[in-house]
C-alpha cells in the first residue's frame, strides 16, 4: 500500500492537477486605436444635405489626412489653395503662418496638373460631364456625354469647384467623393478630391476668385509636421 504524507499531499497534487490540466490560450482582442472624437463629429453624417451624406468611416484613412489646422510658412497670400499633389494635402492658407489643411486624392501618373488658376465657379451637388477624351478611353461612359445626374455616385461628390486660367476652363476640379479609400492616394483622372465633409467645409471658406496653386515639386517633410 503506498502512502502519501501530508506533505506530499500538500505540495505535490497541485503541481499534478496543473500538469494535467489543458489551459485554453488567452484570446487577444485586436488593439484598435482610439480615433479622437473630434474628428469623428468632423466627419459625422450630414443628413439635412439635398442627398443625405453618411458618417465616414474613419478607420479606412491614414489620421494625417484629417482636416486639421497646421503651421504652413508660405510666401502665398492668406485665402489661397496651395495643393500638394506629392503628399496628398491640399492647404486653405491663413494668416501668420497658419493653414486648415486637407487629405486629398490626386490624378495618377500621366493625368497629373500643376500650375496657377483661379476659382471662377463653384457648384452644390453638381452635374458631371465627362471629358470627350475621357468618354474615348472610356467607352462606358457614353451614357453621361450630356451630364449625369447630381447624386451620392455622381464622381464630383456634394460640391465641386472648377480651375480656370484667365477664361479658360482648365477642366480640372476641386470636388467630393464618398470613397473614403481614395483619400491619400493616386487615382483620379487628375481632379483633386476631397471627402464630402470636407469639400463642403471648403466650399463655405472661399470665394469666387480664389486662387489656387498646385506644386509640381513635393512639399519639404518640416511642413507636413502636425502642429
Amino acid at each position: 500500500m503506498v502512502t502519501i504524507s501530508r506533505r506530499a499531499f500538500v505540495l505535490g497534487a497541485p503541481f499534478a492537477v496543473a500538469a494535467c490540466a489543458t489551459q485554453p490560450p488567452p484570446v487577444l482582442e485586436p488593439v484598435i486605436p482610439q480615433i479622437d472624437p473630434h474628428f469623428v463629429r468632423m466627419y459625422a453624417a450630414m443628413p439635412y444635405e439635398r442627398f443625405p451624406v453618411p458618417a465616414v468611416d474613419l478607420e479606412m484613412i491614414d489620421p494625417q489626412f484629417f482636416r486639421r489646422e497646421v503651421a504652413y510658412p508660405t510666401p502665398e497670400q492668406p485665402g489661397t489653395i496651395v495643393i500638394d499633389p506629392g503628399n496628398h494635402f491640399l492647404f486653405l492658407v491663413r494668416p501668420e503662418g497658419r493653414a486648415i489643411r486637407y487629405g486629398v486624392g490626386v490624378g495618377r501618373d500621366g493625368f497629373d496638373w500643376n500650375g496657377r488658376a483661379n476659382i471662377r465657379r463653384k457648384a452644390e451637388w453638381p452635374v458631371w460631364t465627362p471629358p470627350s477624351e475621357m468618354i474615348k478611353r472610356q467607352p462606358e461612359l457614353e451614357k453621361y456625354r450630356n451630364g449625369m445626374r447630381p447624386s451620392l455616385d455622381n464622381p464630383l461628390g456634394a460640391r465641386a469647384l472648377y480651375l480656370y486660367q484667365g477664361d479658360r476652363d482648365t477642366l480640372y476640379r476641386i470636388h467630393g467623393t464618398n470613397d473614403p479609400s481614395s483619400i491619400g492616394q493616386s487615382l483620379s483622372s487628375g481632379c483633386i478630391r476631397l471627402l464630402n465633409q470636407d469639400i463642403v467645409d471648403l466650399h463655405a471658406r472661399i470665394p469666387l476668385g480664389t486662387k489656387v496653386v498646385v506644386l509640381k515639386s513635393q512639399l519639404p517633410p518640416e511642413l507636413a509636421e502636425f502642429s
